[in-house]
């Protein structure tokens, strides 16, 4: 367990960070502004990467590997809005766990349809196009292409605070996490606004199940795997906070960094894998911002 080595593992954790934490503002805005729980949005993470992998390989020696990664998270915004007025425009106003019930089942909707278009086997993408090379961090080759995913975080970050303060639309957007019956009553068509938020959403999403293609491969198992971590940083973060949002996923990403590079090590007695460590450490922490503030 060298110093450099700590290096590498808070580097990885700050790329993950990003792309965690654009999984996590788009559920957190939906939430904000619809009061749904989506437990599908994980599925459109994992369609991202998916359709980034048959994008780039279908138009990246016509369009260039860039604008056809890219072209995924755009596809899984438009089949967000279609899911949004189609199925969840419906059942805004049944209860809770019918909502909860509804979002589940698509998520087996959709991991069918990923298995029934893909396959069940891993799809290995492409290397980012200008980014395929390492650079030596105290002895260490760190990937390039992580460092781009770095800054892509603190990018969306900036991107995300000047829409929703800037704009008219970010000033709806923000007037419905308050008061979602007086934006209403002022004469905005909350339907639209809900769709263009929940296509939002979906497209963040997205972007982060593209961008991660070049550094794992498109699976089955990726939708509850991160479905599962957003959760817990939308809650650590704050419902409908997008600076604390970025600031759980740097927390739970780092600590999920630091116990790899711990591995598997000696507690009270008990032999603890990383895995499990992990999770320990990541309900304490949820523990700990809910009881000082709930």
């Amino acid at each position: 367990m060298s110093a450099s080595g700590l290096l590498a593992q808070l580097l990885n954790g700050l790329a993950s960070a990003s792309s965690l934490f654009l999984v996590s503002v788009g559920l957190s805005l939906i939430f904000g502004v619809t009061r749904t729980i989506n437990f599908a949005h994980g599925s459109f993470f994992m369609l991202g990467a998916y359709l980034a992998f048959t994008s780039v390989e279908a138009l990246a020696p016509s369009l260039g590997f860039w604008p056809a990664l890219l072209l995924a998270p755009l596809v899984c915004g438009v089949l967000g809005a279609l899911t949004e007025m189609l199925l969840l425009r419906r059942i805004y106003q049944a209860p809770e766990l019918f909502q909860l019930l509804a979002t589940f089942a698509l998520v087996l909707v959709i991991k069918d349809a990923a298995l029934w278009l893909w396959g069940p086997e891993e799809l290995f993408g492409p290397r980012a196009a200008g980014f395929e090379g390492a650079v030596d961090i105290l002895g260490r080759s760190f990937p390039t292409y992580d460092l781009l995913l770095i800054a892509v975080g603190p990018l969306v970050l900036l991107g995300l605070t000047l829409l929703l303060t800037r704009t008219r639309f970010g000033i709806l957007v923000r007037a419905a996490t308050q008061d979602r019956e007086m934006v209403g009553a002022l004469g905005v068509n909350q339907a639209w606004l809900f769709t263009a938020v929940f296509a939002l959403g979906t497209l963040l999403a997205g972007l982060a199940g593209a961008l991660q293609l070049p550094r794992e491969p498109a699976s089955l198992e990726m939708d509850m795997t991160t479905i599962g971590a957003a959760f817990v940083v939308v809650v650590v973060g704050g419902m409908g906070s997008i600076p604390g949002a970025f600031i759980a996923a740097l927390l739970i990403a780092q600590i999920k960094a630091v116990c790899i590079w711990l591995g598997v090590q000696e507690v009270l007695g008990v032999t603890v894998s990383f895995s499990k460590l992990t999770l320990v450490v990541e309900f304490l922490v949820m523990a700990a911002v809910l009881i000082w503030r709930p």
